[in-house]
């Protein structure tokens, strides 16, 4: 399908609601911009894409995706420029990883023109809210789900694909302390956990409730085999430094393939570092704190970035990690990764899409 982003129908908002919103104090997904970008897949065929004012949808109780989880989303961040040029970071990377996780769910795949004309034409709808303080930036959160008015098991006939943004401030302010979960599963091999499925955050909800009511901020998710082997962090992946080398869980269907993790682990190989992608064993880690050869541990992912674990908590004890100001490799990829995403430094990779306004 081949769209002119000058083609796609904007219906602006009477009167924006910007003035309404302290950019001093954002609180992350709960402020929404004026606009939403949306399209339909009916007949076979992606139709009728527009921009929107943001608000409300009507669903039939009987819409499909309610009752059988066929739902999926993408996060990713604008930022805004040097010279006011917005400032996409690897969004078809997003775009890829949305096609992967469409077709584990068997869902339509979205073509990329589509993705990247709509994204476009509703940022520059809406380029007022890119925040310009730094450690802001507008967050923006692809979705799509089954719109079929039937509930009989099968795929969707229908599906509805949206965009919405919200201006945000940093996720975590400070350092988070993670148990290990020995009980429930994240996700095994030859499910959905590499995909973005509304599913698999849902069944999170329990666990990750039960760690936070013991002071934990989030898991250390664990294989569903033998629960030896780390995963993820909560909604993140996980990296630690032992022994001065990066490591990092290699990727399998149990796991989701980051474009933040992606970045920091290039960035990393960038810089000089040596860096892992292998099996990580729980014992490895805790055995390293004993040691004094664990310097860090860190989840990444787009809402956080990188969020730095300061205590580790697993069989009734907690250990405690380096101070955070002393992580060398964690802070200096961090550093260097705000200069890409903001066009502050050469983006040897070709990760940034400038929006032009």
């Amino acid at each position: 399908m081949s769209v002119d982003t000058l083609t796609i129908p904007t219906e602006r908002v009477q009167q924006s609601r910007i003035s309404q919103v302290n950019f001093d104090n954002l609180q992350f997904g709960k402020t929404f911009s004026d606009h939403m970008f949306v399209v339909d897949y009916k007949d076979g065929a992606w139709q009728n894409p527009q921009v929107l004012p943001y608000g409300n949808m009507s669903l039939s109780p009987a819409t499909s995706s309610l009752h059988y989880g066929q739902a999926l989303f993408e996060g990713m961040k604008a930022y805004r420029g040097q010279n006011n040029d917005l400032l996409l970071f690897r969004p078809l990377s997003n775009h890829k990883r949305l096609n992967t996780s469409a077709e584990r769910l068997c869902m339509p795949e979205l073509p990329e023109e589509l993705f990247m004309q709509g994204l476009t034409q509703l940022l520059r709808t809406d380029a007022e809210w890119v925040p310009s303080k730094e450690g802001s930036s507008l967050y923006i959160r692809p979705l799509m789900f089954a719109t079929d008015d039937y509930i009989g098991v099968r795929p969707s006939l229908n599906y509805r694909f949206l965009i919405i943004t919200c201006p945000v401030g940093k996720y975590y302010d400070k350092p988070v302390k993670v148990a290990v979960e020995p009980n429930y599963v994240r996700s095994a091999e030859g499910g959905a956990g590499y995909a973005k499925a509304a599913g698999n955050y849902a069944a999170a909800l329990l666990p990750s409730r039960k760690m936070q009511e013991k002071g934990y901020d989030q898991l250390i998710w664990t294989d569903a085999k033998e629960h030896k082997y780390i995963e993820e962090s909560g909604t993140m992946n996980v990296m630690f430094v032992i022994n001065g080398v990066l490591v990092t869980p290699s990727l399998s269907t149990s796991i989701l393939h980051g474009v933040t993790r992606d970045s920091v682990l290039q960035v990393a190989k960038d810089l000089g570092y040596t860096v892992e992608e292998r099996r990580i064993a729980v014992d490895e880690v805790i055995g390293a704190q004993k040691n004094g050869k664990l310097s860090e541990a860190f989840g990444t992912g787009t809402a956080a970035i990188i969020s730095q674990i300061s205590l580790i908590h697993h069989n009734g004890q907690d250990y405690e990690l380096p101070p955070v100001e002393g992580r060398e490799i964690s802070n200096k990829v961090a550093a260097e990764l705000d200069k890409v995403r903001t066009g502050q430094a050469p983006d040897t990779h070709n990760w940034v899409h400038k929006i032009s306004l």
